[in-house]
């Protein structure tokens, strides 16, 4: 079998250069020039027009995507506040436990001193991670009543002026996550009695 010698022709065209659009009647009549121009003028205006309708609506959609990520931003601001507070909130027995038994110096002082050391690392080990999640820990002595982050559970008389509503004793601390207060401290307040 013998093979044919095919041979592909290449029927490339010249480029059609400078190609030239004039406007026409419906006839196939030339425009007049200053006809042309005010038919250029309409589409100008009316291009600019859909132009600054774009624009528009794409500042539009950047500023809402800009508001959506703020507001994401805030809720998972919050979200994280949440779940942190409720982590504290299940925590708080067992710190006041730890609290309480350091408040017994007496029953504390008998306990074996690197046992006690041991304890006392792990409350702090404890406490540091509270901290890690942004919780402060509110309620000290001295400080003055802030009735938003201490409960006020008794009045102690006194007559120094400058111990004057400022807290006298801690009956139980209290936490705070940034602007929430996940439990008031409970305190003794001193007041002055005239």
């Amino acid at each position: 079998m013998k093979e044919e010698d095919t041979t592909i022709q290449d029927t490339h065209e010249e480029p059609i250069e400078d190609m030239v659009f004039e406007e026409t009647t419906e006839d196939g009549d030339m425009l007049p020039t200053k006809d042309v121009v005010k038919k250029l003028r309409e589409d100008l205006k009316k291009a600019r027009e859909e132009k600054q309708e774009y624009l528009t609506g794409w500042q539009r959609a950047k500023a809402d995507y800009v508001n959506l990520e703020r507001s994401e931003e805030t809720k998972r601001k919050e979200l994280r506040a949440h779940i942190t507070a409720g982590f504290v909130e299940d925590l708080l027995p067992t710190l006041d436990s730890f609290d309480m038994a350091f408040a017994n110096k007496e029953a504390w002082e008998k306990v074996g001193a690197n046992w006690r050391a041991g304890v006392e690392y792990i409350y702090q080990q404890l406490v540091r991670t509270v901290e890690d999640y942004g919780v402060k820990k509110v309620g000290v002595l001295g400080e003055v009543f802030n009735p938003t982050i201490h409960e006020a559970i008794e009045m102690v008389p006194t007559e120094q002026e400058d111990q004057d509503h400022m807290v006298a004793s801690v009956i139980q601390y209290g936490y705070i996550a940034g602007e929430r207060i996940i439990r008031p401290a409970r305190v003794k307040v001193f007041e002055v009695k005239k």
